[in-house]
């Protein structure tokens, strides 16, 4: 695998703006982005927002059914449909060069992948900031955290949505208990690895009762507890505002038992607004407020799905197919061209609750979280 260093962009941009892409099918190719924006060398929306960091799916497969995302009848895309970790690497070198920066590996469930240790390794060994990786934490095992670790993982978010055992398996649809993930939770930090995140739906008469629970934990593990605001991405569609808990009832049910002070200065391309415990108390508490406060202005993430579509947006109804760009003789230069026209395309905000706000058709574990 040849590392490309990100020197000396804007000449070789230029150079290459009149040069043709080879041949693709325009319905699934983007529309070129202005000269000015190829001659820049960065990765930057139509809206002036530079993109560094990269949400690359390797996998749609996952061994849970959330009931928020995956329905138990969901099929799995044909394993020749999805790219190799040589192409994967590819798209990840041509981000590089753009000036991306972080790369967060997705599923589906990418602990699942057959060579996610190769995959590791070749991100470590690009010079990136940041290498985490998302995972509901049913297949982790010391000797695995430590490789990664080695191998330049940074961090680990792990998915868990109750700490009770009977609705564990009611919302994940696995056998999978939360003794197991809070183990895994342990086994990542034994490893060395940074302060985990846990991400937790909030979900209207699911798990509104335990909010102030994971404050408990957060507390006692010193843990980075984020409550995400229920999203349109379930491939069931049962998705209703009514069902969404904003990040106000969070905090309120949070507060009852413990002093939240809100976290200030704000990372303004963070996607969660963080609170500190007000007695010093170890952990944090954020809130992903996407439908409520919605964080686009300052939005800097592109998502790459298992099979190569280039999404700009979580809720893009367009998404860009890189795949036979890959596949057919695709250069260095032709995948960063391709990058850049697709972030120009980025939306301005998702508009959920507007009149003609429309669900993407694709589901969270098909786009890659």
């Amino acid at each position: 695998m040849v590392r490309r260093g990100c020197g000396a962009l804007t000449p070789i941009m230029g150079l290459l703006m009149d040069r043709p892409l080879p041949q693709l099918d325009a319905a699934t190719s983007p529309p070129t982005a202005p000269d000015a924006q190829h001659a820049r060398g960065d990765l930057r929306d139509s809206q002036d927002r530079v993109i560094h960091d990269l949400r690359l799916s390797i996998t749609d497969r996952c061994n849970f059914r959330c009931i928020y995302c995956m329905e138990p009848g969901d099929r799995f895309l044909p394993k020749r449909a999805l790219l190799s970790a040589s192409e994967y690497m590819t798209i990840v070198d041509a981000a590089i060069a753009l000036g991306v920066r972080k790369v967060r590996l997705t599923g589906g469930e990418p602990t699942l992948y057959p060579v996610l240790d190769s995959i590791i390794s070749e991100l470590g060994r690009r010079n990136l900031d940041d290498i985490a990786m998302t995972t509901n934490g049913s297949l982790l095992e010391p000797a695995r955290a430590a490789r990664w670790k080695a191998a330049g993982l940074t961090r680990l978010t792990f998915s868990l949505d109750t700490l009770r055992e009977d609705r564990m398996s009611a919302i994940t649809r696995s056998k999978t208990t939360v003794a197991d993930v809070l183990h895994s939770i342990n086994v990542a930090a034994e490893a060395g690895l940074a302060r985990s995140k846990v991400n937790v739906v909030a979900l209207r008469d699911v798990n509104e009762d335990e909010f102030a629970d994971f404050a408990d934990l957060a507390r006692e593990r010193d843990l980075d507890i984020r409550f995400i605001e229920f999203m349109p991405l379930d491939s069931g569609r049962s998705w209703k505002p009514g069902r969404v808990v904003s990040e106000t009832e969070v905090i309120e049910a949070i507060t009852a038992r413990h002093a939240l002070q809100l976290r200030d200065p704000m990372n303004p391309h963070s996607t969660s607004r963080h609170y500190d415990f007000a007695d010093g108390a170890p952990g944090r508490i954020g809130v992903i407020p996407s439908v409520t406060r919605p964080f686009c202005g300052a939005c800097n993430r592109l998502r790459v799905t298992a099979e190569g579509a280039v999404r700009p947006c979580l809720f893009s109804n367009t998404e860009w197919d890189i795949r036979p760009l890959l596949r057919n003789g695709g250069t260095h230069e032709d995948i960063m061209r391709f990058l850049v026209d697709s972030v120009w395309t980025k939306q301005s905000g998702h508009s959920i609750g507007a009149e003609d706000f429309q669900q993407p058709d694709r589901g969270m574990s098909a786009i890659g979280g």
